[in-house]
């Protein structure tokens, strides 16, 4: 596992998440650290939208591909890949969920978490 100095591995595992995203031209990356509510689930949410279904799977893919290369992590459980709407990554501590863009405004997970603290990742061009 990469060691960076002052961070933990649900960070490091977090920035993993947005360069495997970010590596598949994911759009509008949105991460919610959830650390501080007593009713999280897990310390991070990282969110982003795909431009079509095939684009869904690929980012998924990509941060599968990404988290295990840097990592050596892998999800504990996949969610939602049969019709790449809402596909949800899970590695306990820090969950993926990457979007069909209609169905990331339909569900409006942002707004659900709107307690979390926010941190938008700028689109990489």
């Amino acid at each position: 596992m990469r060691k960076k100095t002052g961070i933990t591995e649900s960070e490091q595992l977090c920035q993993a998440i947005v360069e495997g995203m970010q590596e598949n031209k994911a759009k509008d990356i949105s991460v919610l650290d959830l650390r501080h509510l007593p009713s999280a689930v897990c310390d991070f949410f990282v969110i982003c939208s795909g431009e079509s279904s095939t684009h869904v799977d690929g980012i998924s893919n990509a941060v599968t591909r990404f988290t295990r290369k840097e990592l050596k992590e892998k999800p504990w459980h996949i969610e939602g890949k049969t019709n790449s709407e809402w596909v949800l990554l899970d590695y306990i501590n820090v969950v993926g969920h990457i979007f069909y863009k209609d169905a990331r405004s339909f569900f409006e997970i942002e707004d659900l978490w709107s307690d979390a603290v926010r941190t938008d990742i700028p689109n990489l061009n």
